[in-house]
């Protein structure tokens, strides 16, 4: 960095330090010098730039207006020339840079300013040529690192050797893909996710705990799809430090594009898995080399679950499917992940038993609630079979258990034989049918009950809960038998359904399970 102290450091100059200024200012950075013999040069002065001058101004005014306003432009010191008729610097001069702080060095009548300019020039020159050779160096070792599948974390470790920053990697749909030096939480990631989709992206992002961090834009295959986040502030990153990270940020892109290029296909891998269970005898032959694939041993115990997040229709968001591929990574178990529109299906050696799945599916949802703030999961188990043959109807169980779960709410896990054939079926259907199906059957008995003050729903609801029986069901609601009787002739007057007849207690028990499915 050029700075007034370099100047004082080169002994061809023979430059004489008459007043420090304010501490630390012969260490800051000078921009360039300026030539002056104006009384007042703040219209010409850039900021941090150095004043040489001869003094010739002093005809016309004092010292303290010179010096004020060299200071008021933010110049960064002034350099005063000596002549044969000037031989030394004024006083007054010394005297009000020193009330000013402002740095005064004095130059011999020999030494000519253009000898401080060639200085300047060189010392810049040499910047520049260090520069370019650090990033033609540094190149060449994020290049090396990539080549040798050091991935996203070689990548800061060149960073690092050069610049002591805190540096993550974090992509769109807030995976952290290498740190170093910093820690960041997930609700952390997920904002940057967020902010990622701002048009324009942020240059900072402030994550409200004191930190605020500089973003680098990562962009693969043309789109924007992560962020090199340095976790300090645009203001305090040298022009040094901002160039290694603008350069280490393109090197990123590759990798990055990479990532996505492998990922893309491993989904498709595993998508055609799912198409090839469900395909029945035609395909069949393909499952077992497509499962060792992926490390699972077809001729083995297989269990399948399927995952989603709770609400009917709710999409599956971007890094739900990598989110269940680093539970069973941290499990240490094989699994062949799929992700959909609508759920994720992991298919995973089982050789336990089938109680035990309940346990697994709890802590996947746990893990996975734990990467996506704001959002419950659910997870519907199939079951397991004896190899890759038999995995057709755990998969649609564990699809259909999954997707009930997701209407109904409540428990996060359940198991196909758990919710009962009538909930599946109702699960799968749509709401609003379901909705109008309960109101065209039980709409007459609910207005009755509101107009009447009678129980003809409950009385419907205990009916059945009795298995039809008329005296547990009169005992159960401290009526006659007789009385019972009349409610359940009043509920066949206004719906056209007989209890007596199993086709419509079937459809009286449904509309009741459906109003009580969907509240």
């Amino acid at each position: 960095m050029f700075t007034i102290r370099s100047l004082l450091d080169n002994p061809d100059l023979g430059l004489r330090l008459l007043v420090e200024g304010r501490a630390g200012a012969l260490d800051e950075r000078v921009v360039w010098v300026h030539n002056t013999e104006l009384t007042d040069p703040s219209s010409y002065l850039g900021e941090r730039e150095l004043v040489l001058t001869n003094g010739m101004w002093l005809a016309q005014a004092g010292a303290e207006e010179f010096v004020g306003n060299v200071v008021g432009a933010g110049a960064a010191g002034i350099v005063f020339g000596l002549r044969e008729q000037l031989p030394r610097t004024p006083r007054a001069v010394i005297d009000a840079c020193a009330t000013a702080q402002l740095p005064l060095v004095e130059i011999a009548v020999g030494v000519p300013f253009t000898a401080v300019t060639r200085a300047a020039a060189g010392h810049y020159a040499a910047m520049r040529q260090s520069g370019l050779l650090g990033m033609v160096r540094r190149g060449d070792a994020l290049a090396t690192a990539l080549s040798h599948g050091a991935g996203a974390s070689g990548v800061l470790e060149v960073l690092r050797r050069d610049y002591d920053v805190p540096l993550v990697v974090v992509d769109r749909a807030g995976r952290l893909l290498a740190a170093a030096g910093a820690d960041t939480t997930v609700e952390q990631r997920r904002a940057v996710a967020e902010r990622l989709g701002d048009h324009p992206p942020p240059l900072e992002i402030d994550f409200g705990d004191g930190r605020v961090a500089s973003v680098f834009l990562v962009g693969a295959i043309g789109d924007l799809d992560a962020a090199l986040l340095c976790l300090r502030p645009l203001r305090e990153l040298g022009d040094g430090e901002r160039a290694a990270l603008e350069q280490a940020a393109r090197f990123l892109s590759l990798e990055v594009a990479k990532q996505q290029a492998v990922h893309a296909i491993e989904l498709r891998f595993a998508s055609e898995l799912l198409d090839m269970i469900l395909s029945g005898p035609q395909r069949s032959g393909e499952v077992p080399g497509r499962l060792r694939a992926f490390g699972v041993d077809p001729g083995g115990s297989l269990a399948v679950v399927a995952l989603a997040f709770m609400g009917a229709g709710a999409p599956t968001l971007p890094g739900l499917a990598e989110a269940v591929m680093e539970f069973f990574l941290a499990e240490n178990s094989p699994a062949a992940v799929a992700g959909g529109t609508g759920d994720v299906v992991a298919v995973v050696p089982w050789r336990r038993p089938d109680s035990d799945l309940r346990d697994l599916a709890a802590r996947l949802a746990h893990a996975v609630d734990g990467q996506f703030p704001g959002h419950r999961t659910v997870v519907g188990i199939g079951g397991s079979v004896e190899n890759s043959a038999g995995l057709k109807q755990p998969l649609v169980r564990s699809r259909d258990a999954c997707q009930v779960l997701r209407r109904r709410g409540g428990t996060p896990v359940a198991t196909f034989a758990e919710l009962g054939t009538h909930r599946l079926l109702l699960g799968l259907q749509d709401a609003d049918t379901l909705r109008d199906f309960a109101d065209v059957v039980l709409g007459p008995l609910r207005e009755h009950d509101a107009q009447r003050g009678s129980e003809l729903v409950r009385t419907v609801q205990a009916f059945l809960e009795h298995g039809g029986q008329w005296a547990a069901t009169a005992e159960a609601l401290f009526v006659h038998v007789n009385t019972l009787r009349n409610r359940l002739a009043k509920v066949t007057e206004l719906t056209g359904r007989d209890v007596a007849r199993t086709e419509d207690r079937v459809d009286l028990y449904l509309a009741l399970e459906a109003a009580e499915f969907y509240g």
